[in-house]
């Protein structure tokens, strides 16, 4: 079986080539890493329309964020009845408070006030028609799994919010927030303890499902506010999703700190990997040198380098693959939010590669300048 020599060399030299096979997979680590957080953190802004099953979203006009919603003026869903697309429509409300705990810390608080039907569209990803039902007893929420020790809460646990008990009728995976924490309660436990609540017809959004065909796009514009001096707007629920996570990523200090951090991350991390790829095959100078003084052309030393810049970010990139698989793992067990997109994982294939063979391009240089001589020195 023959094997080039690029890899020969690298099967029988790794020592020397090890250390830029670490810096390849410790860049992809770090590069996939901090994106996979930077979107976990900024998705957890648009979990209620991630983890419902509504077609289409009715706020206020022009809401940037769906954390910003505000309340609708009376009438803003008569549109969506009146439309043949439409199969169901459903009210959301969104208040806010501060959780009191026993040692008397409060922590913000928003109120999501939900339909407790169990083919309800509101959280309709993540809740069971067992959990739904439990928000039906008096004063009863539902609450992060993971805010847990944050909220010194427990199962059946008594707790204020706003002045008003409430009990932990169970814990839930999927709805933790950035900063506070996210409460599910029924529209009966949201009157008593959401000041906001004041007839209890207040709605934030309509969540809007449509017959099974129809063009979400389509029944948006439809739907969209004519009235001279516009009240609400209507998005399809993955455009409302998007615009939320922007908003957040773009007009916040967070979402700039945090971009500003992920991006000096990742250049810190080529150039070391660049650097420490590239010093690994120019420590073979010699041997190219050698391989010159025997006739070999310079265009066969050149796709010897290239093979090995390749292989070398081939192997770093299994290696990054398994890392990933341990960090994603660890951020499910300490329910940190990290996403990981097929975008994400495939781009950073291609910009590890792309490093790789980048820092073989630049010791060509140098191979080109060996001389023969060398070998005497």
């Amino acid at each position: 079986m023959k094997v080039s020599l690029a890899r020969s060399s690298l099967i029988y030299e790794w020592r020397r080539y090890l250390a830029a096979v670490l810096a390849v997979s410790f860049a992809g680590l770090l590069l996939i890493v901090q994106m996979a957080l930077l979107l976990g953190l900024f998705g957890s802004v648009s979990l209620a329309i991630e983890q419902s099953r509504a077609a289409l979203w009715i706020g206020y006009r022009n809401t940037q964020s769906v954390d910003l919603g505000r309340d609708l003026p009376p009438g803003s869903d008569l549109q969506a009845w009146q439309h043949p697309a439409v199969a169901a429509v459903e009210r959301l409300h969104l208040g806010f408070g501060d959780w009191r705990r026993d040692d008397g810390v409060a922590i913000s608080a928003t109120i999501n006030a939900i339909d407790t039907r169990p083919s309800a569209l509101a959280f309709a990803h993540l809740l069971t028609s067992e959990q739904r039902r439990l928000l039906d007893e008096p004063d009863a929420v539902l609450i992060d799994r993971a805010d847990k020790a944050k909220l010194g809460a427990q199962l059946g646990g008594v707790a204020e919010i706003n002045g008003k008990r409430v009990r932990v009728a169970g814990f839930v995976d999927g709805i933790r927030a950035i900063g506070g924490v996210n409460v599910l309660a029924s529209f009966n436990t949201a009157r008593s303890i959401d000041p906001g609540f004041i007839t209890g017809d207040e709605t934030t959004y309509y969540l809007v499902a449509l017959t099974p065909g129809a063009d979400a796009a389509k029944v948006a514009h439809e739907l969209n506010d004519r009235h001279p001096y516009k009240r609400y707007s209507v998005w399809r629920a993955k455009d409302f999703s998007v615009q939320s996570q922007l908003y957040w990523l773009f007009e916040s200090g967070a979402g700039t700190g945090a971009g500003v951090a992920t991006l000096l991350g990742l250049i810190v991390g080529i150039v070391i990997t660049s650097q420490t790829l590239a010093a690994s095959i120019l420590a073979s100078v010699k041997e190219f040198a050698a391989l010159r003084a025997l006739g070999v052309s310079q265009w066969a030393l050149r796709r010897i380098v290239l093979e090995q810049a390749f292989w070398i970010g081939l192997v770093g990139l299994a290696i990054t693959a398994l890392l990933t698989a341990g960090a994603a793992w660890l951020g499910v067990v300490t329910s940190i939010a990290m996403k990981f997109p097929w975008w994400l994982l495939g781009g950073s294939t291609i910009v590890i590669l792309a490093i790789a063979l980048g820092s073989g391009w630049y010791a060509l240089g140098a191979l080109y300048r060996a001389d023969p001589a060398t070998l005497l020195r």
